[in-house]
């Protein structure tokens, strides 16, 4: 059983033990800010460009600043954050700007350029962005609070965009190539046959969605028929995927499995798949990766990645952040006892650094300090505290709140974290810092009383979109109209299945589910502390862009950290480190910084052409990066 109850119908009393309401009051005005400042720095300094850049105050638009590689196939000068942040603005209730905002996207945006796009990224941005945009403005008008000219634009404009997508799915297998030209489709870019588990099976909510609203049945196809290969593929005696496969001859590249990056949204939409459209199939698919995931994968304080056909053995000493979303997921499906013991060992080391570092070791050091503003984890928070009603997770929002206050937040808007040992900031603010991460916050200390919407009527995409659970009772080759009842009208058996766990059941031995999830906790409170006694921010004696390899000052301190400099015969630095050769432990980590940032300056200068590369070639642990 789901035990969606979960989610709404425990009650909240007046007074939550530990946060008095009033403070609990200035917390959601406080992130109802947070989303301001960045949207309106955003609408002020960048827009119709896709991202704001919060250091430089201006927009990133595709092609007019330095190439970063993967990251920009996210972008297709489509407006990504403005289409991105609609939902929110009808989350707060701020009709007026929603309105405002849905104009300017049917008046400027279009798809027709001549550009490479992630399938992946476009599809949950830009079409699952529109589409909830759509059924909150047809919901708007159906309650008489505006959008009385709105005649299905931003559904046109997802129809538009989701066509653009489909040459993907023109592989041998059915699965999408993990890239398109949004006007050309795969002219140019079918040479690119590799694509992750999550890229490729996590497309049914959103097409879906549009085949069910549209009335256009190739998109649920299309994505339905790629899940339905990815569960073929899977390793049939431990039931796990791997990371990447071949989109024409379905084998596997990657074998390693885990629940972070390349893998984590695949699972997701298995889950809620079957939530939201009401298939048996894929909640029996959910049932056997589950089983897998947490026999495999489950036996440790952190969920390490294994090899699927050798799932007894670990594939990396290192998870990533974005396996935060799990303990969310788990909550959604009815699991919430181990639900709350993952969250919290990620609490421990959040606290420790201020933020989820964007992949730690098991022994939870940090081993890539980076953190980009993800909302994983307070996606997690916001379902625990729904299931509980424990106003830990209150505590434990805060703390997250307050340190993007104290340490992300600039004049134009909120800048990434290039590393949460020095707390530096990069000139980067990606879009679903806005649409998730705050949405996440602004919801979990918002009360349900005093919202424009019934947040408990919807299913969640991996982009915090809104699709409405009443799809299951639509067709997907007929479109139907959307009206108020569509999204309210109630279903005896689906009030059934969200009746609540028993706590006795649960929790024997505690009178309420928060004093059961305490128990849980309790014995996890030190584990991080023990595992790392000490916490410091490193003082730097060096950094990469300061380090002159005639100085001999410079030459000494990097040696101390490790690292052998090879002076190459063509005038080029070669750098190898090796950990154990530092004569500190402290001056290791500095020297696994020193190493990131000389990687970071080489990818800048090879996008300079006025600036020949100095440094080109590095070693890490044997892996080259040039």
């Amino acid at each position: 059983m789901i035990w969606v109850a979960f989610l709404s119908l425990l009650s909240t009393s007046s007074l939550v033990q530990g946060m008095t309401d009033v403070e609990r009051l200035e917390l959601r005005y406080e992130a109802e800010d947070m989303f301001y400042h960045a949207y309106n720095a955003y609408m002020s300094n960048a827009w119709p460009a896709d991202e704001l850049m919060p250091l430089s105050c201006r927009g990133r638009f595709r092609g007019r600043e330095p190439n970063r590689g993967d990251i920009d196939d996210a972008m297709g000068n489509f407006s990504l954050t403005l289409i991105d942040s609609l939902d929110m603005l009808v989350v707060l209730g701020d009709l007026e700007e929603f309105e405002a905002s849905v104009k300017k996207v049917i008046n400027t945006v279009s798809f027709d350029s001549d550009i490479v796009v992630s399938v992946f990224e476009t599809n949950i941005r830009i079409v699952g962005g529109l589409l909830s945009g759509h059924v909150l403005a047809e919901l708007v008008q159906a309650k008489q609070k505006g959008m009385s000219w709105y005649r299905g634009e931003l559904l046109n404009m997802a129809i538009d965009c989701g066509t653009r997508l489909l040459p993907a799915f023109n592989s041998t297998t059915g699965l999408p190539y993990p890239r398109v030209n949004l006007r050309t489709g795969l002219q140019g870019v079918n040479s690119i046959q590799l694509t992750c588990t999550a890229c490729a099976g996590s497309m049914i909510l959103e097409f879906a969605a549009l085949s069910r609203l549209s009335g256009e049945k190739i998109f649920e196809e299309k994505a339905s028929k790629a899940m339905d290969v990815l569960w073929s593929a899977r390793h049939r005696q431990s039931n796990l995927v791997g990371n990447v496969l071949n989109v024409n001859t379905g084998d596997w590249v990657r074998r390693d499995s885990g629940v972070g990056a390349g893998i984590d949204s695949y699972y997701e939409y298995v889950a809620k798949a079957y939530v939201l459209l009401g298939e048996d199939k894929y909640l029996e698919r959910w049932n056997s990766h589950y089983s897998a995931v947490m026999k495999y994968l489950g036996s440790g304080p952190l969920m390490m990645d294994v090899h699927m056909h050798r799932p007894t053995t670990n594939s990396k000493h290192f998870v990533d952040a974005l396996g935060a979303f799990w303990p969310g997921l788990q909550v959604l499906m009815g699991d919430l006892k181990p639900a709350i013991e993952q969250h919290e060992v990620l609490y421990q080391i959040m606290k420790r650094h201020n933020f989820l570092p964007e992949a730690v070791t098991a022994d939870f050091q940090v081993h890539w300090g980076q953190h980009l503003l993800r909302p994983e984890f307070v996606e997690s928070t916001y379902f625990l505290y729904k299931a509980t009603q424990d106003p830990y997770y209150l505590e434990v929002g805060k703390k997250v709140l307050k340190s993007l206050q104290k340490h992300a937040r600039v004049t134009c808007g909120y800048a990434a974290v290039k590393d949460v040992r020095t707390l530096q900031h990069e000139d980067r603010m990606d879009s679903f810092v806005i649409t998730e991460t705050f949405k996440y916050l602004y919801l979990l200390f918002a009360k349900e009383e005093d919202m424009f919407l019934d947040i408990s009527q919807f299913v969640f995409t991996t982009e915090a979109h809104l699709l409405p659970l009443t799809l299951a009772r639509l067709s997907n080759s007929t479109a139907v109209p959307v009206s108020d009842d569509f999204f309210y009208d109630e279903d005896e058996d689906v009030e059934y299945e969200m009746a609540c766990p028993s706590t006795r059941y649960m929790f024997p031995g505690h009178d309420t589910l928060y004093a059961g999830a305490a128990s849980l906790r309790k014995p996890l409170e030190s584990l991080v502390e023990d595992s790392c006694p000490t916490k410091r921010i490193l003082k730097r004696k060096l950094t990469a862009p300061e380090f002159q390899s005639t100085s001999e000052e410079h030459l000494k301190l990097v040696r101390d950290m490790g690292i052998t400099i090879i002076t190459l015969p063509d005038g080029r630095v070669q750098l190898l480190h090796t950990f154990a050769n530092a004569k500190t432990p402290e001056d290791g980590e500095e020297g696994l910084m020193f190493m990131q940032e000389m990687i970071d300056l080489s990818r800048q200068q090879s996008t300079n052409t006025e600036s020949p590369p100095k440094l080109v070639s590095f070693k890490i642990d044997g892996q080259r990066h040039q």
